[in-house]
């Protein structure tokens, strides 16, 4: 889908075109946006992966699927392996936990928080934590796990 010439009758009978001088093309170059994409493209799936919480715990391993997402940014809370409360990247003391959890719950739409814990974190700490969110006011809580640990189904 070019440009084209038209030769008009009349006149001398033919145009010539000048030397050195093309005819203007009315098509359009993708070539570069391509490349402007792929290139933002691999960046997002470079930096996608920094965008999570990044509190080293070793999380224990289950079968379940992942959690639909939300609208608004998830909370979470983690429990390291030597005890630390973490509310996001902050450390919190635990007799300030539930404070802090009533004061984010009052800003917050949903009542939807994640528990990271630490796979070596005795599970009475764990139900503690448990304890303290849901008297901070967050009752939908989510437990976070790697995926491609035992199953308890048969067959598998």
């Amino acid at each position: 889908m070019g440009a084209q010439l038209i030769r008009r009758q009349g006149g001398s009978g033919t145009r010539r075109r000048r030397r050195g001088h093309a005819a203007r093309m009315a098509e359009i170059n993708v070539t570069p946006l391509v490349d402007v994409m792929l290139v933002l493209l691999i960046i997002f799936m470079v930096a996608a992966p920094m965008l999570t919480v990044g509190v080293p715990i070793e999380l224990p391993r289950t079968n379940a699927g992942a959690l639909p997402a939300e609208q608004e940014e998830p909370l979470s809370i983690t429990l390291t392996a030597d005890g630390q409360v973490m509310i996001q990247m902050t450390e919190v003391a635990p007799g300030e936990l539930v404070t802090r959890l009533r004061a984010i719950a009052a800003e917050r739409e949903g009542d939807r928080v994640f528990l990271r814990a630490d796979g070596s974190v005795p599970y009475a700490r764990v139900a503690e934590v448990m304890g303290a969110l849901s008297a901070g006011g967050f009752h939908n809580i989510g437990l976070v796990t790697d995926t491609g640990g035992p199953s308890m189904t048969e067959g598998q």
